[in-house]
């Protein structure tokens, strides 16, 4: 069981802790992906994320990919402009920043739309640059900015995007599972096994409106491997284009017949219940917020280091009680640490992620 410094309890955004059921899904035969094997069940994955979140097969589909979720954002980005159109790149964080290297490296026409990384994006100013950009084709924003913990208001974000007749691709790697989300809001919806879904690491999916995948059929393919447009018509078609992760496709299977049963409601809940009650464990213990509570995800807190100590300091004290906390990115490495709650942790976990937390910054 984790919780030792051995085996601790993982409070970092992803990989997340599983269930025992879900580890043990690893343990398969060696097989072929080339046959029926594992061709079913890549088969059934597909209609598994259909069905558990809710979605139309007639309306939409969906692509695995073998990679991290940064894959999936890479091929769905790379993918969904055409040869002469431009992209709006939501930028409040790291994530959103990834998005614009992700165009820069292939070429695309980027224009951001930046913002304080404590606050949402400005509503008005989107319209603007959609309004002053006729070539823009796509609009690109992150769901939960895993940076800070922030959540962008995607159905807000989406409804400009649709006035202005233009596509929305959403970066929802940290977000899908744990908050709120009207997938039907967006055309493209990114995420991955590792986070939320409580899988394990090396296989990322994509939702794709049916009318944009026909669209996308016809743009220019900027990657060999990270292409969209293969991978679905290769999937649609019962096959795979390249060799997948066949035994974490497995372990992906029982990650959604878990979530099936507990639905997408309750883990939202559950993660919703589980932050809160960490929250007030963080006030008790006089830790400061980085952003504004209200626009706090249900996942990830990011707290300002207690005054005279270093990340490493607290990380090193944290692991030898048995929790794996993580530190801020970019420019918040020296004064920020974050602790998520997604996953599999028990009430037990929780609870002592406080204690633990009191004895480490005393």
């Amino acid at each position: 069981m984790p919780g030792t410094p051995e085996t601790p309890w993982l409070l970092n955004p992803g990989p997340c802790n599983t269930s025992e059921a879900v580890r043990q899904a690893l343990i398969t035969p060696d097989i072929c992906h080339r046959e029926a094997d594992y061709l079913e069940i890549q088969s059934e994955v597909r209609q598994l994320l259909l069905e558990v979140f809710g979605l139309d097969s007639a309306e939409w589909t969906v692509a695995l990919i073998t990679g991290s979720g940064t894959a999936a954002l890479e091929m769905s980005i790379s993918s969904s402009v055409s040869a002469s159109g431009a992209m709006v790149v939501i930028e409040n964080g790291v994530y959103g920043e990834r998005i614009h290297a992700i165009c820069r490296a292939h070429d695309i026409e980027a224009i951001p739309l930046t913002g304080n990384w404590r606050e949402q994006p400005d509503l008005d100013a989107l319209k603007g640059l959609l309004a002053s950009h006729p070539e823009v084709e796509v609009v690109s924003a992150v769901h939960h900015e895993t940076t800070t913990g922030l959540l962008n208001p995607v159905a807000d974000i989406a409804r400009c995007a649709r006035e202005a007749g233009k596509r929305v691709v959403l970066d929802t790697i940290s977000g899908l599972g744990g908050e709120a989300l009207n997938i039907e809001d967006v055309d493209i919806t990114v995420c991955t096994a590792n986070k939320l879904l409580q899988g394990l690491p090396g296989v990322s999916f994509c939702f794709v409106r049916r009318s944009f995948a026909a669209d996308i059929m016809g743009y220019p393919a900027r990657s060999l491997y990270l292409n969209l447009a293969n991978y679905l018509a290769k999937q649609e078609a019962g096959g795979t284009p390249f060799t997948p992760a066949v035994q974490i496709t497995y372990a992906m299977r029982q990650a959604l017949y878990e979530l099936k049963e507990e639905t997408v409601a309750g883990r939202v809940a559950r993660m919703a219940a589980t932050s809160a009650k960490l929250r007030a464990g963080f006030t008790r213990l006089g830790l400061k917020f980085y952003i504004d509570p209200a626009t706090h995800s249900n996942t990830i807190t990011t707290l300002y280091l207690p005054e005279g100590m270093t990340y490493e300091t607290l990380h090193d004290r944290m692991r030898a009680s048995g929790y794996v906390i993580y530190a801020g990115q970019g420019d918040l490495k020296k004064t920020v640490f974050r602790i998520a709650n997604m996953g599999a942790l028990t009430d037990d976990a929780v609870t002592g992620v406080i204690s633990a937390l009191e004895e480490a910054i005393s």
